[in-house]
């Protein structure tokens, strides 16, 4: 299945990398390279499928970002993988069970750990839809 994925990272190589294994799997990719552009692109007339989202970012971080996507009733259903290096696992306790991201997937990742969780998150979206 293509989908349509908004990679949000303020580094950017690691959109690059993102969007080559996802375009190499058929898919879209819609960059963005701080909290504030993400919102933007969401304010579009296109929509995402799924969002990759960094936690630590300069002018909104990825939990701001990630608040003001749940927030809005035209992006509130997209699944939401928060990227990010921050690796202990309370991190990922509080973002999977406190904050209710949809998946959490540490970097450094590999293509395998990507396209899995990718795919995980697109069927359920599709399920629920």
């Amino acid at each position: 299945m293509c989908a349509k994925i908004m990679v949000v990272d303020d580094e950017p190589d690691t959109v690059d990398l993102v969007a080559l294994v996802l375009t190499n799997e058929g898919h879209e990719i819609i960059p963005a390279y701080n909290g504030k552009t993400a919102l933007d692109k969401l304010k579009g007339e296109e929509k995402p499928d799924l969002i990759l989202l960094d936690i630590m970012m300069p002018d909104i971080d990825g939990w701001g970002v990630y608040q003001a996507i749940r927030k809005n009733d035209d992006t509130k259903h997209i699944p939401v993988i928060m990227l990010t290096s921050k690796s202990q696992s309370i991190d990922k306790m509080i973002g999977l069970h406190v904050v209710g991201v949809d998946g959490y997937i540490t970097k450094p990742f590999g293509r395998k750990e990507l396209l899995n969780g990718v795919k995980k998150h697109l069927k359920g979206a599709n399920e629920n839809n």
